[in-house]
């Protein structure tokens, strides 16, 4: 009998319904090394619990939704009335009130607090990243506000709370509250010091009149807003609220949303004050940028960790694929070359989570005090931005394409993590600004320098060609002439230096192995894929699978 033309036949199931947690490796691994032995347990109970929820049909549907349903701009209600709000789909809603609730705003001052919100971060947004950004601004604030006593403890219970409430209303009416942020302008980006936007003080101590133009806008829906502004004493910080104590509407004029190449669920917008809105100043006038370089150093860390996550999901996509996608005769993950591909990728997303989760542990040992973690995170923070970001889209792209045409399409959901995927290069700093950070960590904090060492040399030994790579490193230092024009160089090395660190000490020979010999060693090649002979693909591919998997040797 002649079967039916519409008979489906050599296409693997749909990845769902899985544990994102436990089915990861590194990350479990990760998290046990990293964590309290009398706590890791439970925190890994918890992040299955999350792990599981993440996985499940209607969560990756929840973040489909997200993205297709978009935000819209609704400037006046239907009186004329200004009222300059965002309505987003009710996923959105659904997606960030589980995250809240799972503590992913809620880190500082907690023993192992940022190693639990960067492996939970890591897991909840593989299916839907967009809701990342207030989750991350909301996280991020917190350690500026501490620099004006008096507004934290206003808004860091609000912003730490487990209770997402989205309605505008006062802190005082409020269980919990985010924070968003506004601080480029259409002439400066990353040049904040270029900033117009002026700042008058409106009688009351401490409070602002602001007048000016921001070019982008994190998260509008939010309750605060962190802003940079030119006061009488030059760049300040200062604490925006959408609503006053009052109850009446802060002037907020939203300007419009921008139509951007990916995030596409999380609105971005430009935002208009016109000199009556209200703000607090947060630390004294003329430190704007030094009062908020621990915000913007913790989102880097959660470009880094949202990198790595995106990296994780592509690779868990195209090895579930490979394993049942059946082509010329054999799954596509027995043939010798798909699988040092499916390796490769797999080397390099894991190599992104060890160094994520090294970040957030040494976030809980600076919250805690020790200067070693204070130091490294001064010089790996810029350094691990750098590299992570800015290898996760092509990683993204060479995933899809093991999906061949179907990857292309959008219901495989690979096209929108190839549009995630540079954000986080982009945000917090592009590339340049990120390597030029490490040139100056390097030459105003010498003690950055002596914490890498330290840490890298905890794997002296373990294999020539990390040790080779660390004594390149440092024959790079020893030449400082031009050495702008080789930041990039140089924070690359100082980013794979710790990565191979990390995997020798850690991660299974086999993983380890690969990353010294084609990250670190002579014989590397310029695409995924090309592992060089006598390494173990199979097993490294099997260590990746979101799933059981037998693979032929």
């Amino acid at each position: 009998m002649t079967p039916s033309t519409h008979t489906v036949s050599n296409q693997p199931p749909p990845l769902i319904d899985y544990d994102v947690f436990a089915s990861d490796a590194a990350l479990v691994e990760g998290v046990a090394r990293h964590a309290d032995a009398g706590r890791a347990a439970g925190l890994a109970e918890e992040l299955g619990v999350l792990g599981r929820a993440a996985g499940s049909r209607r969560n990756q549907e929840w973040g489909r939704l997200a993205n297709e349903r978009l935000p819209l701009l609704r400037t006046h209600d239907r009186y004329g009335h200004r009222i300059d709000e965002v309505e987003y789909h009710r996923t959105w809603h659904h997606l960030l009130e589980h995250a809240v609730a799972a503590g992913l705003t809620d880190a500082w001052g907690h023993p192992d607090g940022h190693l639990r919100r960067a492996a939970g971060l890591m897991v909840w947004t593989q299916p839907e990243a967009g809701h990342a950004c207030p989750l991350s601004m909301t996280h991020s604030a917190v350690p500026t506000l501490r620099e004006q006593p008096e507004l934290a403890e206003v808004w860091v219970p609000l912003l730490t709370s487990r209770s997402y409430e989205p309605t505008l209303a006062p802190a005082a009416e409020k269980r919990g509250a985010l924070a968003g942020m506004a601080m480029t302008e259409k002439q400066g980006g990353s040049d904040v010091r270029s900033n117009t936007t002026r700042a008058e003080p409106a009688g009351e101590s401490g409070m602002y009149a602001l007048t000016g133009h921001k070019w982008f806008c994190s998260a509008p829906m939010s309750d605060v807003f962190l802003v940079l502004a030119q006061a009488p004493g030059g760049l300040t910080c200062f604490l925006l609220p959408r609503v006053l104590p009052d109850g009446s509407r802060n002037t907020f004029a939203l300007q419009r949303l921008k139509d951007k190449l990916g995030n596409r669920s999380n609105a971005s917008v430009e935002v208009e004050f016109d000199g009556t809105t209200l703000a607090w100043r947060v630390g004294e006038e003329g430190r704007g940028v030094p009062t908020i370089v621990e915000m913007v150093a913790a989102t880097r860390v959660d470009c880094v960790t949202g990198s790595a996550a995106l990296m994780r999901q592509a690779v868990a996509q195209a090895v579930h694929h490979a394993t049942y996608r059946e082509a010329f005769g054999d799954r596509l993950v027995d043939k010798p070359l798909m699988r040092n591909v499916l390796a490769d990728l797999a080397v390099e997303s894991e190599a992104a989570t060890a160094l994520a989760l090294r970040l957030a542990a040494a976030c809980d040992g600076a919250d805690a005090g020790r200067a070693h973690d204070r130091h490294l995170l001064r010089l790996a923070v810029p350094a691990a931005k750098f590299w992570v970001t800015g290898r996760c889209a092509p990683l993204v792209a060479e995933a899809l394409e093991c999906l061949g045409g179907n990857g292309y399409v959008e219901e495989s959901g690979m096209p929108r993590l190839l549009r995630e995927a540079p954000l986080n290069s982009v945000w917090e700093g592009s590339g340049n600004v990120q390597a030029l950070d490490v040139l100056r960590a390097l030459q105003r904090e010498p003690g950055s320098l002596n914490a890498f060492l330290t840490e890298v040399g905890a794997a002296a030994g373990a294999d020539h060609r990390l040790d080779a790579a660390i004594t390149g490193v440092l024959t790079e230092l020893s030449d400082l002439e031009g050495m702008e024009g080789r930041a990039r160089r140089l924070a690359e090395r100082i980013a794979l230096v710790l990565q191979g660190s990390l995997l020798v000490q850690h991660a299974p020979p086999a993983v380890a192995d690969a990353f010294c010999a084609s990250r670190l060693g002579r014989d590397s090649g310029g695409a995924f894929g090309t592992l060089p002979a006598g390494l173990d693909p199979a097993a490294i591919v099997r260590r990746a699978a979101p799933g059981p998997v037998e693979i032929a040797p």
